[in-house]
C-alpha cells in the first residue's frame, strides 16, 4: 500500500477539518502522524494539484484546517492564568500587584517592619517570574533551564512512525 501523507507546518494540535473539492472528508479517513505528516487512511491519496485561484471549498481546492500548537495540561493552563491575571492587575492602572513598584529595592525598613526582597535582576536572570504557580511550574518542565530541547543524531538510527492524532 502506497503511504500518502501531506506536511502540515508546525505542531499539529488537532485537525479540524479536512475539505477537497468541497467535500468534508471523514475523520477516520486520515491521521497526523508526528511530525506533522497528515496520513491518508482509507486507500485514497491526496490531490496532486490545486487551483490557486479558487476559493476554498470550491471545485479543484483542498484545504486542511488545523489547530496549530501542542496540548497542555492543566498545570500548565494555571500557571499562564496566574501569569495573566498578574499582568493583568499591574497593566490595570491600580498597580496592585506591584507591577508598578521600583524594582531597584531590595530592602525596606518602615514602622519597624524590615523586608528584603530578592534582587530583580538575578531573580529574573534565572528564569523565574516571582509568581509560585509560575516557576513551579517552570521547574517542573524544564528543571536544567535549557534554552532549547536537546537532540541527539545518528545516521543509522531511524526514527519509528508515531500516530499523533486522533
Amino acid at each position: 500500500m502506497e503511504l500518502c501523507e501531506v506536511l502540515l507546518p508546525g505542531p499539529v494540535h488537532d485537525v479540524v477539518q479536512v475539505d477537497i473539492d468541497g467535500q468534508v472528508l471523514d475523520p477516520s479517513a486520515y491521521r497526523v502522524d508526528a511530525p506533522g505528516r497528515l496520513v491518508r487512511t482509507d486507500g485514497e491519496c491526496w490531490p496532486e494539484c490545486q487551483d490557486f485561484s479558487a476559493a476554498p471549498g470550491e471545485p479543484g481546492t483542498f484545504t486542511v484546517t488545523y489547530r496549530w500548537g501542542l496540548p497542555v495540561d492543566e498545570a500548565a493552563i494555571a500557571a499562564v492564568s496566574a501569569l495573566t491575571c498578574h499582568l493583568l492587575k499591574g497593566c490595570g492602572g491600580s498597580g496592585s500587584c506591584g507591577c508598578r513598584a521600583n524594582r531597584g529595592i531590595t530592602r525596606l525598613t518602615r514602622q519597624g517592619v524590615e523586608m528584603e526582597m530578592p534582587d530583580p535582576a538575578v531573580f529574573y536572570s534565572d528564569g523565574r517570574t516571582g509568581l509560585p504557580e509560575v516557576d513551579l511550574w517552570l521547574f517542573t518542565v524544564n528543571p536544567y533551564r535549557l534554552t532549547s530541547p536537546s537532540r541527539v543524531y545518528s545516521p543509522d538510527f531511524r526514527y519509528p512512525r508515531v500516530q499523533q492524532w486522533p
